[in-house]
């Protein structure tokens, strides 16, 4: 049975994280941003997996990063989630070859088989990730890796990946090899945007029923490297996945490229104001408290206009979780 302050914790957690981002900016600016892919093994099959990161340095021998993991469709269990991750870096070969390791916290959102009525759950848990990771820099910016991934989960199967892919160095390096550390910034990424954007939502279901939705967003900067948005939703009108409501979120947002390019992670609640009344009769609480986490990335195409592309998940307690992509163009001002 799920506690009272278990429920609150899944809904708090993901603000804490991105609060440990927002300390981190302190120490360095974006650097690295990678895509990886590759086989995965559980206890009973072998499919895919792959992870997008972010990574930033803290010092030669030191580095942190922020990860959305994805595990592929394990038996009964379609599984991803984030990871915040602390890293060792051994520099070689004239700093071209980076040999390093990894571990944090992983919390993950997992659409399974349901044990008793109904047709699936979302749970959501924590657990563990550790990784190895060796990386060669090449003198362009350009960056090929691999890395292997081991899941711990509580509650969940335990999972091993061997990924391969290609990361960027996002700010230009002093050298060759990863950046350090990066100059502290002195003024705020953002100052007042308006956003209208449109998508699809995809409910997080073994089907994965899918229909329209659109939002429309303002975000302010709070500080350098720290936003705060008001949304508004509409999830499309799909029988089981249909919400309408506000979220209020928090974000941890770094620029590079002169400004020009923006990368954001987001946390925050989501208030529904209007719902379907096909919820299950089972839920715990109201069903209109949900938890909202998102990544973001905008492109200014001018001193005035930006286009941007977010990638929402909703975090409910009654079994309708939620991702919501969406595109559009904002105005800053």
């Amino acid at each position: 049975m799920t506690t009272t302050k278990e429920r609150q914790w899944r809904i708090v957690a993901p603000v804490i994280a991105c609060a440990v981002l927002g300390v981190a900016s302190k120490a360095a600016h974006a650097q690295e941003f990678s895509f990886l892919a590759g086989p995965l093994k559980s206890s009973s099959q072998n499919p895919y997996s792959w992870e997008a990161s972010y990574r930033e340095g803290l010092g030669r021998y030191a580095a942190w990063s922020f990860s959305w993991l994805n595990e592929g469709h394990i038996p009964d269990h379609h599984r991803d989630g984030q990871t915040v991750q602390l890293w060792g870096r051994l520099p070689l070969w004239g700093d071209r070859l980076e040999l390093s390791a990894g571990a944090g916290p992983y919390r993950y959102f997992d659409t399974s088989q349901a044990q008793a009525g109904g047709n699936y759950s979302n749970t959501h848990g924590w657990g563990g990730m550790f990784t190895l990771r060796a990386a060669y820099y090449f003198d362009n910016r350009w960056i090929a890796e691999m890395k292997l991934n081991r899941v711990q989960a509580f509650g969940g199967p335990d999972t091993t990946a061997l990924l391969f892919g290609i990361g960027y160095q996002l700010d230009a390096p002093e050298s060759r090899g990863p950046r350090a550390r990066a100059v502290p910034r002195t003024t705020n990424v953002t100052n007042n945007e308006v956003t209208v954007m449109v998508g699809t939502t995809i409910l997080n279901s073994l089907d994965s029923e899918s229909n329209v939705a659109e939002s429309i967003e303002y975000r302010r900067g709070l500080w350098h490297h720290l936003d705060v948005t008001a949304s508004y939703l509409h999830e499309g009108g799909h029988v089981q996945s249909r919400r309408d409501g506000i979220a209020a979120q928090l974000w941890a947002t770094r620029a590079f490229f002169n400004d020009r390019l923006t990368l954001g992670v987001g946390a925050g609640p989501y208030l529904s104001i209007t719902q379907n009344d096909d919820l299950p009769r089972n839920r715990t609480g109201d069903g209109r408290f949900a938890g909202l986490v998102s990544v973001s990335a905008s492109y200014r195409l001018t001193g005035r206009w930006l286009a941007r592309v977010t990638w929402n998940r909703m975090v409910t307690r009654y079994d309708r979780d939620a991702d919501i992509i969406e595109a559009g163009v904002g105005v800053r001002f």
